[in-house]
């Protein structure tokens, strides 16, 4: 297996000869299991766990390695390895870790396009797709809409949904699909870049595993049904794994997301929301939060139905998300700073008593 195989790209270049020169290989992270790591080499995969040192100076779950990451690794023999640094990444998707206010989750990294997979019946919601497309755009990721199982409706509603969603969300491709008879697999197969990675998104259920499994000609993703009493896709993909296809494009699917919560979303709702973040600067106040203010050119614009009142209540509600986000991170390194202030006195005069 070569490096290109696995997306390799220019600028890693400027890692290889410090790599080489410093007895380590370049590999690429294709799964991850509970800090266990399958990584791909030019000599094959290894099953691989971080140093731990690495593991030590983490600071956050950012620090530790994500499917898609490029990194340098030493081969122990019996297809086992360690991972020593990870390189600088162009693009990493992460939310907020559910349940956990101030932590983030890391999806994947160094992504160039995601697949936003909703289907069209049951799990359809276009604020959900704004959520998608918030992260993608903070992450400095291309979002690609499909919309899956079209067999499941008529043709005319199949219609009136894109016709909402193209007036809503401007910019972003629509691809419909189904599954089953392959209507609209071709128009995904022409969008597939040799070299360039893809990240699936979406809820469980909506098709992503089979989608893979179509694109790639064989099962390599489990599938399963919907469930009948919830109507609610079953977590099949339990685990991130990037799959390489015989076109040369690669795939990243991962386990179905019911919450996404935004993380560090700042330019990412001004792209998302980009005519809102344009009409701001002609508010009457600096700091106009678009709610009651006289003089809002937001509102004004709603009042003309320039701007879709329901997507406007969608980015408020993501504003307040991604204030108090921001509000329980700076809190947070507050309390870490000031254990690290006590942990560093108590030091200081334990030594102190000693001599």
């Amino acid at each position: 297996m070569k490096l290109e195989d696995l997306g390799y790209y220019g600028q890693l270049k400027e890692f290889q000869a410090e790599t080489y020169r410093d007895g380590f290989e370049i590999g690429r992270v294709v799964a991850e299991h509970k800090e266990r790591y399958i990584v791909g080499t030019t000599k094959g995969e290894l099953e691989a766990e971080i140093t731990g040192h690495l593991r030590f100076t983490a600071k956050s779950r950012e620090d530790f390695p994500a499917v898609g990451d490029w990194v340098s690794i030493t081969s122990y023999g019996a297809g086992f390895g360690i991972i020593h640094k990870i390189f600088p990444r162009f693009s990493i998707i992460k939310r907020q870790a559910v349940g956990q206010f101030g932590e983030v989750q890391v999806i994947a990294a160094n992504i160039d396009y995601a697949f936003v997979v909703q289907s069209v019946n049951r799990d359809y919601n276009i604020n959900r797709l704004e959520r998608y497309l918030t992260i993608c755009n903070s992450s400095k990721v291309k979002p690609i809409i499909v919309l899956t199982k079209i067999d499941l409706i008529d043709g005319q509603h199949l219609t009136e949904i894109v016709e909402n969603l193209k007036s809503r969300i401007k910019d972003v491709p629509v691809i419909t699909l189904c599954n089953v008879s392959q209507d609209g697999m071709g128009t995904i197969k022409a969008i597939l870049e040799k070299g360039k990675t893809y990240c699936m998104l979406g809820s469980s259920g909506v098709g992503k595993s089979t989608l893979i499994n179509n694109l790639s000609g064989k099962a390599i993703m489990r599938t399963d049904a919907i469930s009948q009493s919830t109507n609610k896709g079953r977590h099949v993909t339990s685990h991130r794994e990037l799959v390489l296809l015989e076109t040369g494009a690669i795939l990243v699917d991962n386990p179905g997301m019911r919450e996404v919560g935004i993380a560090d979303a700042s330019t990412g709702l001004e792209i998302t929301f980009d005519r809102i973040a344009s009409l701001s600067q002609y508010c009457r106040f600096k700091d106009c939060t678009h709610t009651t203010e006289i003089g809002c050119s937001v509102l004004e614009a709603i009042e003309k139905g320039e701007i879709d009142k329901a997507s406007y209540e969608n980015y408020l509600k993501m504003e307040r998300e991604k204030s108090h986000f921001e509000s329980t991170v700076a809190e947070r390194r507050r309390k870490d700073k000031e254990f690290g202030k006590f942990v560093k006195n108590y030091k200081k005069d334990i030594f102190k008593n000693k001599h």
